[in-house]
């Protein structure tokens, strides 16, 4: 029997949906559904292995209670045990069995215990190293503080020093003085000519001396000489003067 010739103008036809992409969509899903099915179909053939099958077999043993037939279930019952009860003549044991631990891994007995060894150790020497760099931080810092601080004072010094020296050289030359009892007392002029061998060996001596020492005894100087004081800025009539109203001799005593 021949088959009908499909008619174009039926329902089947009319119904369909003809809208532009469709189609394309409608096999990519198709696909997808497709892939989904030929994963599940391998997924239950695929072959398990010896370890999927013990731990199956095992999970199963465990989830089971113990019957009857197991012998050292019989003996409790036999003592007056009943399913469910802790264990213990008043009842003060464990009720559920003791869980089992299955090794799976291959190492020895005491790797586990070694390897959480070595982790601790690394972490504490991971500690010691963040405390030392810590303490090595703090140490260079407050060596940067000192000797930033010993600048500042030697800056200052300095000053001092200058100041000490200007007031000399002012203070000598109104007491008809030309020549400064030591070289460095006064301060040395830029254009002054050095290349003369006296200057370069009372130099020589001056530079032997520290910042601090030629202030000392800058200071005394001008004191004992021109009762004055470069800390007060002020010039006494006499040692008695500078002694009953000055506070010192240094800057720390005027602070």
């Amino acid at each position: 029997m021949e088959e009908e010739e499909e008619d174009y103008m039926s329902d089947l036809f009319v119904k369909q949906d003809v809208r532009p992409g469709l189609p394309m969509v409608r096999r990519v899903k198709e696909a997808i559904q497709k892939e989904e099915k030929q994963k599940e179909a391998n997924e239950k053939n695929r072959q398990k292995s010896i370890k999927e099958e013990e731990k199956e077999r095992r999970d199963l043993v465990l989830k089971s209670a113990l019957g009857s037939e197991n012998k050292g279930f019989a003996l409790l019952q036999k003592m007056g045990y009943k399913s469910g009860q802790a264990l213990g003549k008043s009842g003060e044991g464990i009720v559920e069995p003791i869980p089992l631990n299955i090794k799976t891994g291959r190492s020895g007995i005491g790797h586990e215990e070694l390897k959480k060894r070595k982790a601790e150790e690394k972490l504490e020497n991971y500690r010691q190293k963040l405390h030392m760099k810590k303490q090595a931080n703090e140490q260079a810092a407050d060596q940067f503080r000192i000797r930033f601080k010993n600048k500042q004072e030697e800056r200052k010094m300095e000053g001092d020093l200058r100041k000490s020296q200007r007031a000399c050289q002012q203070l000598d030359m109104q007491k008809d003085i030309d020549v400064p009892k030591e070289t460095w007392y006064w301060l040395e002029p830029e254009e002054e000519d050095k290349n003369d061998e006296e200057d370069k060996e009372d130099e020589c001596k001056s530079s032997d001396l520290s910042v601090s020492e030629k202030l000392h005894i800058l200071t005394a100087y001008l004191r004992e000489h021109h009762f004055y004081c470069i800390w007060c800025g002020t010039t006494y009539e006499g040692s008695e003067d500078l002694s009953s109203n000055c506070p010192g001799d240094s800057a720390a005593d005027h602070d």
